[in-house]
């Protein structure tokens, strides 16, 4: 599962997912990619239930390429404790998703087979999603 090596603070503020991806929403590395349409935090499990789907589905011909990572600590207080005495242990890492953000993308397989893999993924995934193709320069 995905986590950082080293981190600079071990918890961090929640913050607010708020506006549109601004970066990471362009098709750069495949040829189709999917794209988040919703705010959320991917935990890193979501991440490697799809990644694992999209390259059962290709049978790991081509490249799958990654584009989210999971750096964020999310902390949570344990059951049945009261309020106070400081803030909770990191439970999961999570990637902070906003709309058009690129998730996966993939190349080098047939689109029927790449864009199947995607819909797989995207059953795995708990936001709406759509699958999005690298333009074609004529």
């Amino acid at each position: 599962m995905l986590s950082p090596k080293r981190v600079a603070h071990r918890k961090v503020q929640r913050g607010r997912p708020t506006g549109n991806a601004t970066r990471t929403n362009y098709v750069d590395f495949g040829d189709i990619a999917l794209v988040a349409m919703e705010p959320v935090w991917l935990n890193a499990k979501h991440i490697e239930a799809a990644r694992v789907a999209i390259n059962r589905c290709i049978n790991r011909q081509g490249n799958l390429w990654t584009r989210v990572f999971p750096d964020k600590p999310v902390s949570k207080k344990p059951a049945d404790t009261r309020m106070g005495k400081g803030k909770g242990a990191p439970e999961f890492w999570a990637a902070v998703i906003k709309p058009g953000m690129i998730l996966f993308e993939v190349g080098g397989v047939d689109k029927k087979l790449a864009e199947k893999a995607m819909h797989l993924a995207a059953s795995k995934l708990p936001i709406k999603t759509k699958v999005a193709f690298r333009p074609t320069v004529e």
